[in-house]
């Protein structure tokens, strides 16, 4: 067996804060430690709610941000990066073939209600997921586009604190997937008792404890008082609260109505850079924005229609009037951040003559009238979606193309996108382990759930399967090159932004790291005043 991470401790104390005044003054520097110790409330700021309180069904990053707080995983991934790092799991060895994985567990953890965590419970978890017959296997249960039983043969408990996974066959993305929420362990327990109800009565083992939700409008945790790591989490209470418009919540920041905020406007970063009461985070630009076309639908499935589109676009245009200065053009269905990224492909350059002669040679010289489906509500990838989506109507109708703009909420249209509802839609992705698998497989694979575009190329497939077997990184990387120069040619979708995404908050918050996945713990915040 080959060893691959040996066991890591844990930094529990933060370091002292040097007080500002007088040498003399005790009490002051009492009270100000007291408050860097924790306690309080931190408010956060979002633009759409959760969908979903159960892990093993989430399909959203909002749904993410509580699961993350909420459950763990096995392994995890650093504050600043998506190396990995122990969680549940302190070490782990693979066979030589790569298909049996063996996990050793961290003793002493309990769940929220007071239960045990310990081998029984991840077998428990997984067979939910694996075994139709399972009497909690409500969902999809599928992991990029896969179901897990495709995934995994047989996950079994060695003793109460190993436990033993046979892959079917040898995956190298199957580490780092498995810190992913979607595997945030539950409680058997509860699951037992709830049922499908467990989407609304999350019980983990993370750093906080679900107490309320009053769907669209506030979701609240509470610390977890029995957490297994010393004097964390540093808060008592987090609250998210939903406000749509991010004008609104940047407002709600400055009356201190919010401690923290999602969704900054880029064009407010100039205004805010000299507010000694504000500060500012940016999120690091592991995702893209993007059109999916449903190339089953005429006329999306000529391949020079959707080629004539992407050359209609004016990607920087619409870039410098609703994105902002941390935004760049997108060519290639997978960020310039994550390895394996091309940068010898070629993007559709804005071309409006080139586009009326690919439409042309399509049979369509007078253009068609066709739908565009966008959410409601801004996404990190797409700030201001129905003015983006009346640009690229306006683009359009420089070839003939006429477009309806259709909205829906964010629930809503998640659902309609994943149901291949759309003829034409606006979506994206982030990061959520540091792989290309995660956004190629993921979204391209003829196999994948998640493949919105319903995008089949044999040679792509082939490669994106060949690259999950690899084990050899530089192997993989010539192959997910390859890929995007097949699926750029083929134009099944129009990548359109990267954005490092822009935050803030007020600076009373400490200890906060917005990570690149899109979400993150928040056991290390506190607040000091």
């Amino acid at each position: 067996m080959k060893k691959l991470f040996g066991k890591l401790g844990f930094i529990t104390v933060l370091s002292a804060l040097v007080i500002a005044g007088c040498a003399g003054d005790s009490e002051s520097k009492e009270a100000d430690n007291k408050e860097q110790a924790g306690g309080g409330t931190l408010i956060y700021g979002r633009g759409t709610d959760t969908v979903t309180l159960d892990p093993h069904n989430i399909v959203d990053a909002e749904s993410s941000r509580i699961s993350k707080n909420v459950y763990e995983t096995l392994i995890d991934y650093e504050k600043e990066g998506t190396d990995i790092v122990p969680k549940l799991a302190t070490e782990w060895n693979t066979s030589e073939d790569g298909k049996t994985w063996t996990f050793t567990l961290r003793e002493g953890v309990k769940f929220h209600d007071g239960t045990d965590f310990d081998a029984d419970a991840v077998v428990y978890n997984f067979n939910r997921m694996m075994d139709e017959s399972h009497p909690q296997h409500q969902g999809d249960f599928s992991i990029f586009g896969r179901t897990v039983r495709s995934l995994l043969e047989e996950v079994k408990a060695i003793d109460p604190h190993t436990v033993e996974f046979k892959l079917n066959e040898s995956n190298s993305t199957f580490l780092p997937n498995i810190g992913i929420t979607t595997f945030g362990i539950i409680s058997p327990t509860a699951l037992e008792k709830f049922g499908e109800e467990i989407n609304q009565n999350p019980v983990g083992t993370g750093p906080f404890k679900y107490e309320s939700w009053q769907e669209n409008d506030s979701l609240t945790l509470v610390k977890n008082e029995e957490y297994w790591i010393e004097d964390i989490p540093k808060l008592d209470k987090v609250l998210f609260k939903v406000i749509p418009d991010n004008s609104a919540r940047l407002t709600a920041l400055k009356n201190n109505e919010i401690d923290l905020m999602e969704g900054l406007n880029q064009t407010d970063l100039p205004t805010l850079e000299g507010d000694e009461n504000v500060q500012l985070f940016k999120r690091p630009s592991a995702n893209v924005g993007y059109f999916t076309f449903n190339i089953t639908k005429a006329p999306f499935d000529n391949v020079k229609v959707r080629q004539a589109i992407s050359y209609a676009i004016d990607k920087q245009g619409i870039i410098d009037t609703f994105y902002g200065p941390l935004a760049v053009p997108a060519k290639n269905m997978m960020p310039p951040v994550i390895w394996g990224y091309n940068d010898e492909v070629t993007d559709y350059n804005y071309d409006l003559d080139k586009a009326k002669s690919l439409l042309a040679e399509a049979g369509f010289p007078n253009g068609f009238d066709t739908e565009l489906m966008v959410m409601s509500t801004d996404r990190v990838y797409l700030p201001q979606p129905q003015k983006v989506a009346e640009a690229v109507k306006a683009n359009l109708s420089g070839i003939g193309i006429n477009v309806k703009i259709t909205t829906y909420e964010w629930a809503a249209y998640l659902s309609k996108v994943l149901n291949k509802e759309h003829a034409f839609a606006a979506i994206g992705r982030l990061s959520e382990n540091g792989d290309p698998d995660n956004f190629l497989y993921t979204m391209l694979h003829s196999n994948s759930s998640s493949n919105l575009s319903l995008y089949k190329n044999d040679e792509v497939d082939e490669l994106l399967s060949l690259a999950q077997q690899t084990i050899d990184k530089e192997e993989r990387n010539t192959i997910y090159k390859k890929v995007q120069e097949l699926v750029h040619e083929d134009a099944p979708t129009i990548p359109l932004a990267h954005v490092e995404s822009a935050m803030a908050g007020a600076t009373s918050v400490k200890g906060y790291i917005p990570h690149a996945i899109g979400y993150e713990s928040l056991q290390d915040v506190y607040i000091q005043k």
